[in-house]
């Protein structure tokens, strides 16, 4: 549908949330190379703020930082979006990434961490996100309809016709 189509031409925003200026600036232009909008905020008050005025397609947040961290801004996301969220946790905070993931984030990536890997998980989290909201599956040779002369075959409906009439399967 239209939806989809725009969906798709969009760049999708992502917002960086973390204290440490130097992850903020190799993330966000690493984020950009790679085609997405980017919004960063040094702690989780100046994000909430930012958010409550405009919600991005999805969020990156360190945990620890000062004045509201990570949890607390994930708390408050929570009460009103489904929004995907990757936590970014340190070596060992195991603890933080089960609390984080029971109170609602879709992923955490530790620190340090591979840029290409978290683009990646931010690529999967987006295309969920999007299937789950309903839009177009991306048509490819499994899910696009088949022609051939009086056969008709769709996989994604699991439906068949011929010369014009559905073929009860079973």
């Amino acid at each position: 549908g239209i939806k989809s189509s725009i969906r798709k031409s969009k760049m999708s925003k992502i917002a960086l949330v973390d204290d440490d200026r130097n992850i903020l600036t190799s993330v966000a232009m690493c984020l950009e190379a790679e085609g997405f909008e980017v919004e960063t905020y040094h702690d989780g008050q100046q994000a909430l703020d930012a958010f409550n005025k405009k919600l991005p397609d999805m969020a990156v947040l360190d945990i620890k930082m000062p004045r509201m961290d990570g949890m607390d801004l994930l708390q408050r996301l929570r009460q009103k979006t489904t929004m995907p969220v990757i936590f970014l946790t340190s070596k060992d905070d195991e603890i933080d990434e089960v609390l984080g993931l029971r109170m609602g984030a879709d992923d955490y990536v530790k620190k340090p961490f591979s840029q290409r890997l978290l683009v990646e998980r931010i690529r999967a989290l987006l295309r969920r996100q999007d299937a789950i909201a309903g839009e177009v599956i991306p048509e490819t040779e499994e899910t696009k309809v088949m022609d051939r002369g009086d056969l008709k075959m769709d996989p994604l409906r699991h439906a068949v016709a011929w010369k014009g009439k559905d073929v009860s399967l079973t």
